[in-house]
């Protein structure tokens, strides 16, 4: 073999050897962010606030923040079940209206407070169960579905109410969204018990195994016997009850039924996902990242109020932290493939 051929075998091994190299250790960053990124994230920008408003580390401005998240982060909590299995849901925000709406009704027919709030909850559920009738059973895409019943869960609020506003001042169950638990707002205790029994359903349950099966190859999960369509319809039945919940607390908080109310609400619960760490293609997610994410928004929101920076430019801030938090995905998404 001549000098220059044996040069050129060298070259030809070497190459694809840095190759290797270089994919291996943006995976293993990647790995570590997985783990441990989003965290460090919140404990920096928690740093930052202090520094910057130094009345944001105290211990009322730290409750006024896990209560001012409370809702998004429930309703956050139902859309990780959704976005594992790859789908999206747009009408949370439609059903939170449509729930707070149905509770505060209820309220002033005369049902006992249990009702009020277990049937707000059940227009919740039933609502995300007919968005995953029509996603699982007629193929049609999440996206196009839930687009849709955000505008007609939204009518369906105003013509419950008349369009206009429905002031309960002495509504049942008004502790669930202004009274404390101890020192901690109720809010914040129902969050918790939330993500709880989310986290138990995805980490110790076959239900929750099947979840992560479908958003990572739902051929292949159907294949293995599990099925599909019902795993779908779940989940956003789950979302939904998750965000008739998020209603019935809003309309606590104000007590009254607002139907105009959650709007937006859904990409902020979106983004806390996404920031949290769960994969847009699905399959791959914590639902205590979606807390971390949930707390991320919060305090940055919280933040710049103290720091009196004006709203639009919150918005600015908060729509630069979205689209980051979906470029991330997408480079790791591309590490992984690479």
């Amino acid at each position: 073999m001549s000098e220059k051929t044996a040069d050129a075998a060298v070259v030809a091994v070497a190459v694809p050897r840095q190759q290797t190299i270089r994919q291996q250790t943006i995976q293993r960053i990647f790995y570590w962010w997985d783990r441990v990124g989003i965290l460090l994230v919140l404990v920096l920008l928690v740093l930052l606030m202090t520094v910057a408003a130094p009345s944001f580390a105290s211990f009322g401005n730290a409750m006024n923040v896990l209560r001012a998240i409370s809702i998004n982060a429930i309703l956050a909590a139902g859309m990780t079940l959704v976005i594992l299995t790859a789908g999206i849901d747009l009408s949370v925000g439609s059903i939170l209206a449509v729930a707070g709406c149905t509770g505060v009704l209820l309220h002033v027919a005369g049902m006992p407070v249990y009702v009020a709030v277990i049937g707000g909850v059940l227009a919740g559920a039933l609502a995300g169960a007919i968005n995953g009738g029509f996603s699982a059973w007629l193929a049609m895409p999440p996206f196009i579905v839930t687009l849709g019943a955000m505008t007609y869960l939204r009518g369906v609020a105003y013509t419950s109410t008349g369009g206009l506003p429905v002031i309960a001042d002495d509504l049942s169950y008004g502790g669930l969204g202004n009274a404390y638990i101890s020192v901690v707002p109720t809010p914040v205790v129902v969050m918790l018990i939330v993500y709880a029994a989310i986290w138990f359903l995805l980490e110790r349950t076959t239900f929750g195994r099947h979840v992560y099966a479908v958003g990572g190859n739902p051929e292949a999960a159907r294949l293995a016997g599990i099925n599909v369509k019902r795993v779908l319809v779940w989940v956003y039945t789950i979302s939904g009850a998750t965000a008739g919940l998020g209603g019935i607390i809003f309309s606590a908080r104000v007590m009254s039924a607002q139907p105009n109310g959650g709007q937006g609400y859904e990409l902020d619960a979106i983004a806390a996902v996404i920031l949290g760490g769960t994969a847009l293609a699905g399959g791959r997610g914590k639902i205590v990242g979606t807390l971390i994410g949930a707390l991320i928004i919060g305090v940055l929101s919280n933040g710049l109020v103290l720091m009196n920076v004006q709203y639009f430019t919150q918005l600015i801030v908060k729509g630069v932290v979205i689209i980051l938090a979906v470029a991330l995905d997408s480079v790791r998404r591309l590490a992984n493939a690479s």
